[in-house]
């Protein structure tokens, strides 16, 4: 199944949410892909992401102040390591921790953000022993969502992360929090909104 969505996704051209429902599931509904908000949402929000990305850093906080305020909103984080080994090993631990322990996520990731500069192994390391997460080995399911990620940031034409799907609407780079939170108060007004 995954190799034939991995064919049908190469082969599009252009997004058509309308015509292709599994390309939506992957986007929102992937139960390996990290989650936060509504749990029947109005809007979703799609971030791509790199834990070694300074503005990837900076926007993160301001989507999940977003998800707070407005709880018809779903988060979906995609982790996309674009700059480093360090950002994909970083990534493979966090979808680990996603499918494992997904209690502890959130702060392996808030702590795996919250890092100035690069991560190497020893920060890696560090953010999972203070989030309870240091048992965790990256395993093959979070290489094959990871690559996953890959393929739609190319179907979507992601170039650079930050990369922001809001409904249908994507958001190259981080954006002040004001025209980030005007463009969710238009798309939840939007009767098609997604």
């Amino acid at each position: 199944m995954r190799i034939m969505t991995f064919i049908m996704l190469m082969c599009f051209s252009a997004m058509s949410f309308a015509a292709e429902p599994d390309l939506e599931n992957l986007l929102w509904n992937d139960p390996n892909t990290p989650a936060m908000g509504a749990e029947k949402p109005r809007l979703t929000l799609v971030s791509f992401t790199d834990y070694n990305c300074p503005y990837c850093k900076q926007f993160d906080p301001e989507l999940e102040k977003i998800v707070q305020k407005y709880p018809d909103v779903k988060l979906v984080v995609k982790l996309l390591p674009f700059r480093s080994e360090s950002s994909a090993h970083s990534a493979r631990i966090a979808m680990t921790a996603w499918r494992q322990q997904p209690q502890q996520f959130w702060d392996l990731h808030h702590r795996l953000m919250s890092k100035k500069g690069y991560h190497d192994d020893a920060s890696i390391l560090a953010a999972q022993q203070k989030t309870g997460t240091a048992a965790i080995k990256a395993d093959e399911k979070s290489g094959e969502t990871l690559q996953m990620n890959l393929i739609l940031s190319q179907v979507l034409g992601v170039q650079g992360t930050p990369a922001t799907l809001v409904g249908k609407t994507m958001v190259a780079g981080a954006i002040p929090y004001d025209e980030l939170e005007a463009l969710v108060k238009q798309e939840l007004a939007n009767p098609d909104a997604q």
